[in-house]
């Protein structure tokens, strides 16, 4: 797979390290303590040195990128990941890596941002996209829904992940309208929103497994 992909590879490898570039060019007006950490109402709670912010964080979402790639090229089932599946394994580290390298030298350079509202949106479109791909990600060990009952039967995985798909797309709708809710109220939501997610396309799952189970199947 790393052969047959290598230029996306390459691509995707340059657009994470490219905050380092950005990061230079701004040493000089960067402060010594640079925001990384926001908490849930939006506002900055932790800070790293201006080379950890600068090098580290883009060096260490190259290395998880890299081990996502390596993962899923040695996944027994890799030819079942294709097109905007893996599409969505090259570029979440990237999108990620531009992501924290705008909110931390914007906000040490002492532009606001409503950091929850902009996380927010993120959350409710990455639902979103994942919900609408989740009902064509066939059988793998490193992408979907992987419970024993879905990797074990391809039926109970095709089922599993069609109705977990609706309830993603939904779910990412919610925490798009709740964004307009206040600061204290949109965190319970994405609790409440991120539990229902995971939870009801397990149990879903399951029960699809002792239903097969008690046919005798």
């Amino acid at each position: 797979m790393i052969k047959e992909n290598k230029k996306k590879l390459i691509i995707t490898s340059i657009v994470i390290l490219l905050p380092i570039l950005i990061g230079l060019i701004l040493w000089n007006k960067l402060p010594d303590q640079v925001p990384t950490h926001w908490n849930s109402a939006g506002e900055v709670d932790g800070w790293s040195s201006k080379v950890f912010a600068v090098f580290g964080l883009p060096i260490v979402l190259f290395a998880v990128h890299w081990m996502c790639i390596l993962v899923t090229s040695v996944d027994p089932k890799k030819q079942n990941i294709e097109g905007k599946v893996l599409w969505i394994v090259f570029w979440i580290c990237p999108i990620i890596s531009l992501l924290v390298g705008m909110l931390s030298y914007g906000a040490a350079l002492g532009v606001e941002f409503k950091v929850d509202k902009i996380m927010l949106a993120i959350m409710g479109i990455m639902f979103i996209v994942i919900g609408n791909y989740l009902p064509k990600c066939k059988q793998s060990y490193t992408v979907g829904i992987k419970l024993p009952w879905t990797l074990n039967d391809e039926e109970n995985w095709n089922r599993t992940h069609r109705m977990g798909g609706k309830i993603w797309v939904i779910s990412g709708i919610i925490l798009l309208l709740s964004m307009l809710l206040p600061t204290s109220a949109m965190a319970i939501v994405v609790l409440a929103v991120v539990g229902v997610s995971v939870l009801v396309p397990t149990v879903y799952s399951y029960l699809l497994f002792r239903e097969k189970e008690k046919r005798g199947e």
